[in-house]
């Protein structure tokens, strides 16, 4: 996944955001004060603060639809679908089980400290930093917060300076709606976010690419804070001659060219064998103008590139195989056509880059256990996508490769199910969220053992070790005999 710390762009200029943002030292110092006041704990507040950021939402949907589009020319669709509704959905399923969430968790206990009890209490961790791209900028801003203050935490947001429009009103919105005790918004761009990195905090969380990403660890270990990183990489999709092949070519084009490819799960290349490669690309270019229309840059419904920087090294590699389809380019209007690109060379920047764009290269292998050498020989992938029929083919890409997460028969919508946590393995991240892991990645789980004074059974195995107590403690202990 790209990052405006990797990219910035210095052509973007910021609009007026009217009364200005905290700075990162004030934003911080304000959410310790918040946080030490005792105020989060409360699980009333907690609810309080999901059901404003639920209202946020849907008050201002009009508004943030404008802002996405103005960013991204995200159609309003489009931006009710990914962003917003997905929020809402999380929000809700929180508020709906954040009781039992929160519920401290008995756990047995050994012979040798009976009568004692021992629980599992989550208990927030205190300031947050979530660091959010600008693909997303309002769903990958807001789902860490719902996580962190269902915790009980504080929070500081930093959203990205390249989505400016969206960035401005998320500022204005944010204090109007939120405890502004509890709830920050730094703007800016790469000094701000360094300011902010160099604070002392207790999680950051960001999103965005490997290479910020070891920036942000080098920066939490100076203060041993934990971190979560959702990264991104190459997506692999296989698909066999076992498929409905124009389902999938179908679901493969959405989940494609969905905000014009610039998706951290979306599939980034296609694997499969020559014969299979051979009925798919004609199906695929019929999925783009069934999604699209003759002329997708007259559609409403597909994006724009986000700037100057990204459409160069995207347009960059539109050389780098066969042209299926697409190809296309205006500069002026940051559009690049959906693009498939066939006999790639894998040694390319198209096949060793996260291309975050709307291209969709195919390698040709001879089968799938060569597809299987093809993944496991690159970086594990954030998400990893099959079309088969087979129930062998499925287990053995489960079994036999490493990812963030596995759609089988659909890409990217594993996100949609809070159920399931999101997150990468490897260079893909470290850490995930939605649900209830969310509310675990932003806790502390502290272990808690309740002894009584009577009887006194550490009394019976404490010294002076005479024969008595010497016999008990060796019954105690017999799981050590061979």
């Amino acid at each position: 996944m790209t990052s405006s710390l990797a990219f910035a762009d210095p052509t973007v200029v910021n609009l007026p955001t009217g009364a200005p943002t905290d700075t990162a030292v004030v934003a911080v110092q304000r959410m310790r004060d918040g946080f030490d006041s005792g105020r989060t704990r409360p699980v009333a507040w907690r609810r309080a603060q999901l059901r404003a950021l639920r209202r946020l939402l849907v008050e201002n949907r009009a508004e943030l639809r404008d802002a996405l589009y103005a960013d991204l020319r995200k159609s309003p669709t489009e931006a009710d679908l990914t962003e917003i509704g997905i929020l809402v959905r999380e929000i809700d399923h929180t508020l709906k089980h954040l009781g039992r969430w929160l519920r401290p968790r008995r756990v047995p206990v050994p012979l040798v400290v009976l009568p004692s009890t021992a629980q599992i209490v989550r208990e927030p961790l205190g300031v947050v930093t979530v660091i959010a791209p600008w693909n997303y900028p309002v769903q990958l801003l807001f789902a860490p917060l719902i996580g962190a203050l269902a915790a009980g935490n504080t929070v500081v947001l930093k959203p990205s300076e390249l989505a400016v429009a969206t960035s401005s009103l998320i500022a204005r919105l944010v204090p109007t709606y939120l405890d502004r005790d509890a709830v920050a918004v730094v703007e800016g761009g790469v000094p701000e976010t360094t300011e902010l990195l160099a604070q002392r905090v207790d999680h950051i969380f960001y999103t965005g690419n490997g290479t910020v990403g070891r920036i942000v660890l080098r920066a939490a270990a100076l203060h041993l804070t934990p971190v979560t990183l959702e990264l991104g990489g190459k997506s692999p999709v296989w698909v066999d001659d076992t498929a409905d092949l124009a389902s999938a070519a179908r679901r493969i084009a959405w989940g494609r060219f969905v905000n014009a490819g610039q998706t951290c799960v979306a599939p980034d290349y296609l694997l499969t064998t020559p014969a299979v490669a051979a009925r798919l690309e004609p199906l695929l270019v019929s999925a783009i103008a069934e999604l699209y229309g003759a002329d997708p840059r007259a559609s409403r419904d597909y994006g724009r590139i986000v700037n100057v920087r990204q459409f160069n090294r995207l347009a960059g590699m539109l050389d780098q195989g066969r042209l299926v389809t697409g190809g296309l380019v205006d500069a002026a209007e940051l559009y690049i056509a959906p693009t498939i690109l066939a006999d790639v060379d894998v040694a390319s920047p198209v096949m060793t880059e996260e291309i975050f764009g709307p291209i969709l290269p195919i390698v040709t292998v001879s089968g799938l256990d060569e597809a299987i050498a093809f993944i496991t020989a690159r970086e594990k992938p954030l998400a990893l996508y099959a079309f088969t029929r087979s129930r062998a083919v499925a287990r053995a890409l489960l079994t036999r490769t490493s990812s963030g997460g596995v759609g089988i028969g659909a890409p990217m919508s594993h996100l949609a199910v809070p159920g399931l946590p999101f997150g990468g393995v490897g260079a893909s991240g470290m850490g995930s969220y939605h649900g209830e892991r969310s509310v675990a990645q932003f806790s502390h789980e502290k272990s808690v053992l309740r002894t009584p004074a009577h009887p006194d059974v550490l009394g019976l195995v404490a010294a002076p070790y005479v024969r008595r107590r010497t016999r008990l403690v060796r019954r105690l202990v017999s799981t050590l005999r061979p």
